[in-house]
């Protein structure tokens, strides 16, 4: 369930079905080949494509204090129309669209990225599923899967025009025993068009890593604005 290959707006699965699979992925990171450390504090791992599977996966986990950020504070920003907040702090995206909202647990979102020259825009359509646990450990999960829209008319036009990418993503904020937040997200993804494969898994693990500090430093923005 969990891989690049878009599914269709019809065979999207129930909320259950994609929070298992998103827990067995985020299990197995546990056991990935770890990488390097990025901007003191984000570790990565990462493990090759399995048969059947169209690209590698990668893994960020970061851990933060309350006085950086609350578990409450990150899932506004995560939980909640989380495309819409990751054109605020991502560079590269330059304008998201939510193209339907099924529930208030499942919407698909486009998303548009443009790059320097002669990096082509890509276009990554997804749909996310979301789910808040109040049980303990406190737990907020965000699940992307890639959809392919095509036959649908009335919501393919709505998505921006560019090369058409690929990803899938997991990702979890996890409320530990000491009050501090686990930040871990697993992806595999392709950017599509003519960019070798060895470039993008080469350079994964580092712009992953770039997420944190640039949501921290979007995130104080924010605040202070209060």
């Amino acid at each position: 369930m969990l891989n690049i290959t878009p599914i269709k707006p019809t065979d999207i699965p129930n909320d259950d079905q994609v929070m298992s699979a998103a827990d067995e992925v985020l299990a197995s990171t546990l056991e990935w080949a770890p990488g390097k450390t990025f901007h003191g504090n984000v570790k990565t791992c990462s493990r090759p494509k399995a048969p059947g599977e169209g690209a590698a996966w990668h893994c960020r986990v970061s851990i933060h204090k309350t006085e950086e950020v609350t578990f409450d504070k990150l899932w506004e920003k995560l939980g909640k129309d989380k495309a819409v907040n990751e054109k605020e702090f991502i560079p590269d995206i330059n304008k998201v669209t939510k193209v339907k909202e099924i529930s208030p647990t499942q919407m698909i979102w486009t998303l548009h990225y443009k790059f320097s020259p002669p990096i082509s825009p890509r276009v990554f359509t997804v749909v996310q599923i979301t789910r808040l646990s109040e049980s303990s450990p406190r737990t907020g999960t965000v699940v992307s899967i890639p959809i392919d829209l095509s036959e649908d008319p009335e919501l393919a036009k709505l998505e921006e025009k560019g090369v058409r990418g690929r990803y899938v993503s997991v990702e979890r904020i996890t409320e530990l025993e000491d009050g501090t937040i686990e930040w871990r997200m697993a992806t595999s993804s392709t950017p599509g068009g003519s960019i070798p494969t060895y470039f993008v898994e080469k350079s994964m693990d580092g712009k992953i890593a770039e997420d944190v500090p640039h949501f921290m430093a979007w995130y104080r923005r924010e605040v202070a604005k209060i």
